[in-house]
This record gives C-alpha cells, sequence and structure tokens, in this order.
C-alpha cells in the first residue's frame, strides 16, 4: 500500500505529515467518537430532543465556515490545517475536564467541531493538491482510508478496555487520552511547510454559477448525512439500548469496510465517473433507510437490531461516494485555489440544511417516530439521485 501512495502524490510535496498527521488525529477521533453518543446519553442525560440541540451547535461552526474562513482568507491551506488541528486539540481538551452538564459539554465539543470544520474542507483540498496528475479520486480515497485505520485503532482500544472495565466507563479517561494523541497529530502538522497559491484579493465567499449543482448536492448529502450521523447510533442506544462497547465495535468493523473500501471507491470514480456514482449511492440509500427505520415492525427486537447495524455499517461505506462532488468541482474549475474555495463554501452550504435536521430531527423521533425520519432521510437521498442525473460532465472525468 506504501508503494501505492507514493505512486498516488508528488515526491516533492509534504503528503508525508499530511497523511501522518490525519492518520494520528484519527486515532484520538475514534476515542471520541466511540464514546461521546453514551457519554452524552448516559452520563449527560440527553434525550432524543436534547441530542439534536446539541447536534444543531455542533453543526453551528460548519455554517458558519465561510465567514471564519473569509475572516482567514489571508491563511492558505497548510495554515488553515494548522489552525484547524490547534482548535480541536482545545475542545478535546475541555470535554476531558469540564462537568458533566448539558451547556458546558455542549460548549467543548463545539469548539472540537470548529477546528474540525476548519480541517474538513482542507484535507480535501491538500489531498487533490499533492496528487499527481489525474490521481485525484485515488488520493481523497487514500485520505479517507489512513483517517478509517486511525480511528479503527482508537475504536479498538475502547473494545478492549470496556470488556477489562467493569462498571461505570471513564469517559473522561478516554477523553483525556484523545487530547494526547491529538497534540501529537497537531505536531506533525506543524510540519507541513509551503504556502498553496491564494489570491489575496478574494474572500473565501466563492459563489460561481458553474457550482451551482455542486452546491444544490451538497445541500442534499448534508441533510441525508446528518440523519445517520447524529441519530443513526442514537437510536441504537436509546431504542436498543446499545453499550459504548457495541458502538465502538460497530463502528470499528464501520472502519474496516471504509478502510479496504474507500480506495476502490476513489477507483470506480476515476474510472466509471463522478456522475454515476454520485446517482448510484443515493438509490442504494433507500434500502438502508427503509431497514433503518421499520426493521422493528418486519423483525423481533433482537434481529432488528443487527439489521440496524448491518445497515449502519452500509451506510458508512455508500458515504464514501461523496468523494466524487470533490473530483467534480476539481474537473470544472480553472486552478486549485478554485477548488479549495469551492469544497470550503460546499462545506458550508450542505450546513444550510444539516443544522435544520439536527434541530428537528430530534423533535421529529420524539413526536412522530424513526419512521418519519428515515422517510425524510430517503426523499432527500432521491432527491440526489435525480439532481445528480442532469450534471453535464466535461468529459475529462466523466
Amino acid at each position: 500500500m506504501l508503494t501505492k501512495i507514493r505512486n498516488t502524490f508528488e515526491e516533492n510535496s509534504y503528503y508525508k505529515a499530511f497523511l501522518t498527521s490525519i492518520f494520528v488525529t484519527g486515532l484520538g477521533y475514534g476515542l471520541y467518537k466511540g464514546m461521546i453518543d453514551n457519554y452524552l446519553a448516559e452520563i449527560v442525560g440527553m434525550g432524543e430532543f436534547d441530542r439534536g440541540v446539541a447536534e444543531f451547535f455542533r453543526e453551528t461552526p460548519g455554517l458558519m465556515l465561510v465567514l471564519i474562513l473569509a475572516v482567514l482568507y489571508m491563511c492558505s491551506a497548510q495554515q488553515l490545517f494548522k489552525i484547524g488541528a490547534v482548535i480541536m486539540l482545545a475542545g478535546m481538551g475541555m470535554l476531558s475536564v469540564v462537568p458533566a452538564g448539558k451547556v458546558l459539554v455542549t460548549i467543548a465539543v463545539c469548539v472540537y467541531s470548529l477546528g474540525e470544520h476548519i480541517q474538513l474542507g482542507m484535507k480535501n483540498t491538500l489531498s487533490l493538491e499533492y496528487a499527481r496528475p489525474d490521481q485525484g479520486g485515488r488520493a481523497l480515497g487514500y485520505q479517507n482510508a489512513l483517517t478509517q485505520v486511525g480511528t479503527l485503532i482508537g475504536f479498538g482500544i475502547i473494545i478492549f478496555s470496556t470488556l477489562m472495565i467493569s462498571g461505570d466507563k471513564p469517559y473522561r479517561l478516554f477523553f483525556a487520552a484523545a487530547f494526547v494523541i491529538m497534540a501529537v497529530g497537531a505536531a506533525f502538522s506543524l510540519k507541513i511547510k509551503g504556502n498553496s497559491a491564494t489570491d489575496k484579493s478574494k474572500s473565501r465567499f466563492y459563489f460561481r454559477k458553474k457550482f451551482t449543482k455542486y452546491y444544490m448536492l451538497e445541500v442534499f448529502y448534508g441533510a441525508r448525512k446528518q440523519v445517520f450521523f447524529t441519530f443513526g447510533p442514537y437510536v441504537l442506544i436509546l431504542f436498543y439500548g446499545a453499550s459504548a462497547t457495541v458502538i465502538s465495535l460497530l463502528f470499528a468493523v464501520s472502519a474496516v469496510s471504509c478502510f479496504f473500501l474507500a480506495p476502490a471507491v476513489g477507483r470506480i470514480i476515476d474510472k466509471f465517473g463522478y456522475k454515476i456514482v454520485m446517482i448510484s449511492d443515493t438509490l442504494i440509500l433507500v434500502i438502508v433507510c427503509f431497514f433503518y427505520g421499520f426493521a422493528h415492525h418486519i423483525f423481533p427486537m433482537h434481529i432488528a437490531f443487527v439489521v440496524c447495524c448491518v445497515n449502519y455499517v452500509l451506510d458508512s461505506v455508500i458515504s464514501l461516494a461523496s468523494m466524487a462532488s470533490n473530483v467534480y468541482v476539481q474537473d470544472i474549475s480553472d486552478n486549485p485555489e478554485e477548488v479549495r474555495a469551492t469544497i470550503s463554501t460546499g462545506i458550508s452550504v450542505n450546513h444550510l440544511i444539516t443544522v435544520l435536521i439536527a434541530l428537528f430531527g430530534g423533535y421529529i423521533w420524539q413526536k412522530l417516530g424513526i419512521e418519519t425520519l428515515f422517510i425524510v432521510s430517503a426523499v432527500l437521498g432521491l432527491c440526489n439521485s435525480a439532481y445528480a442525473a442532469t450534471i453535464k460532465t466535461s468529459g475529462k472525468l466523466r
């Protein structure tokens, strides 16, 4: 795999420090993600609606990303990546020490989320910038794969540790460990040198007519992603009673699946084109949503739980197809700066609906049931496929 990675990225770039930082940070994220949902439910005491409200605030930095990047428009992609790493580190440190109250924990998660969202667009941008010609899809695939394997190790640590621990789980100890690991990741990010080309006369508000369809696709994707990211694990915890160990094991299976399949999805994008991938993945999503929302009506609860777990993993895999929209942007952009600005703007655009899904998703679940929540997700997926079908490809990358 190392040889394939070397053949994917430009040798004279800083891809080694970049990918190492992503891998190490992914490990810390695994410790955080494997515990946070159960921590919010069991220790902080957040119900369905409370979780939706907390997620609304967690996703707010994504909505504000265009404003944040506008303030930081003088910074290069490398500098923004480093800034994101430091802010993530601060948020994780807060989470490990603040009392388990809804407000303070939500603030800590929001700080972490701010750094995470700043890095999000920069990861894709730097992957494409460091990639060799016509290797953009593969570069994004390997970036995702390294993130997943780091995250998998974090989940593995949780599974092993919690099996050895009886009684209450030391959530804050895991958050403290994540802080130390992310400090190492931040140190590697500081080794990334260089300044990518930037038009100093422009802010990060980058809305161009030719990217209209990309912005709309980000809206649909952000909405459907949010349902599973926020409420997928919470359904398993509140509705089926899953423990932190089970949730971490499920995340680990998802990470393994994504690790092996992310490069393959990248190759599929390069071979068949982003349009076909964008249409196909959300058609599969409809099946996933149906079983996630209605499994308990069809099967006994213990079987329905297994069905939902399988569908959660399947959703994680098909979410990899979101890389196709980034390749689409690269295909129709005039230069790397335009790619970076557009992807960053796209992140904020998809959060316009993401924050609403987070806020009202818990309310929909509480008042109308999980069936309605996942019907909404399926409908949004169909809208995504229908809209992707209207894309006119350039013929260069299809």
